[in-house]
């Protein structure tokens, strides 16, 4: 039923990973192979291709969806239907930035500052012609076909690059005076495979996966025994949780399991509290998903 387009590149195996962990497996015969299949009757074709076409490609029909950024999704002015963002990226869940960066010790301190005539590189140029125009300065716009950062100050005065830590960027000694755009993977439509109500649903589904997938990465199940009424109170006030920790009687009135979903990167704090508090049994699980 659904045509799917892949990333290839730097979001390659974060995008594997993650439909890997939602039962979506993508199983091709090696990893230069840009066709291949997913074991699930909603999909019928899957291509791996650089994210900078996808947008193109799901707005002209070829594929019914695609994961790509928005960064592209705006660099290629595409007409597709967002259904969501998938928070990842390549090295952590934060989103990536799209930035203007100039030599450490320039005197510039803005965009502002910038003269007309500035020479600027990047690997963006429609969105930064755009960014300066509305700016109100007159760039000279060189596309960069990589190594944005390393052309400041010999080759060009200013680079427009993508950053998700900003370390590339500070070892290169270039210091950030504006962000352009912040951009998340996501889950981009055809908006003809969005209004055919039988895709749409199977879009609605394969995404309900992927979503509940990175959501389960956030979260931790905490199971664990208190012996009486006055520890389990205790030992609930500790708890944050989705709803209400779930409490059930041991046999022949032993005490009491409780158990609920945290936060994973409150659990180091957590944890020993439950153990201060009264909690014994004390068990941490990982989730596969949650779906809300």
């Amino acid at each position: 039923m659904l045509k799917i387009v892949l990333p290839k590149g730097s979001l390659e195996k974060a995008t594997m990973a993650l439909f890997e962990s939602a039962d979506l497996a993508v199983h091709r015969s090696s990893s230069v192979q840009y066709s291949a299949t997913i074991n699930d009757p909603r999909v019928d074709d899957v291509r791996i291709l650089r994210p900078q076409e996808i947008p193109i490609y799901v707005a002209e029909g070829m594929f019914d969806v695609g994961i790509t950024g928005r960064d592209w999704i705006e660099e290629t002015s595409s007409d597709v239907v967002s259904m969501g963002e998938l928070k990842y990226s390549k090295v952590t869940a934060k989103p990536v930035r799209i930035v203007v960066a100039v030599k450490e010790d320039s005197p510039i301190e803005s965009v502002s500052d910038l003269p007309n005539g500035v020479r600027v590189s990047t690997e963006y140029p429609n969105l930064t012609k755009r960014y300066f125009a509305d700016q109100g300065v007159d760039a000279d716009i060189r596309l960069s076909y990589g190594a944005t950062e390393a052309k400041v100050p010999d080759i060009v005065d200013v680079a427009v690059d993508i950053t998700e830590t900003g370390r590339a960027l500070r070892a290169a000694g270039l210091r950030i005076v504006d962000t352009i755009l912040t951009s998340y993977t996501e889950f981009v439509v055809n908006p003809q495979a969005y209004e055919n109500e039988e895709k749409r649903h199977a879009l609605e589904q394969i995404l309900t996966l992927l979503q509940g997938t990175l959501t389960a990465r956030t979260q931790v199940l905490v199971k664990l025994n208190v012996a009486d009424a006055v520890t389990r109170d205790k030992v609930i006030g500790q708890l944050p949780s989705m709803m209400s920790p779930t409490v059930n009687e041991l046999y022949n009135g032993a005490g009491f399991a409780i158990e609920t979903v945290v936060a994973k990167n409150e659990i180091n704090i957590l944890i020993p509290n439950l153990k201060d508090a009264g909690a014994t049994d004390i068990i941490e699980l990982p989730l596969s998903k949650i779906i809300e």
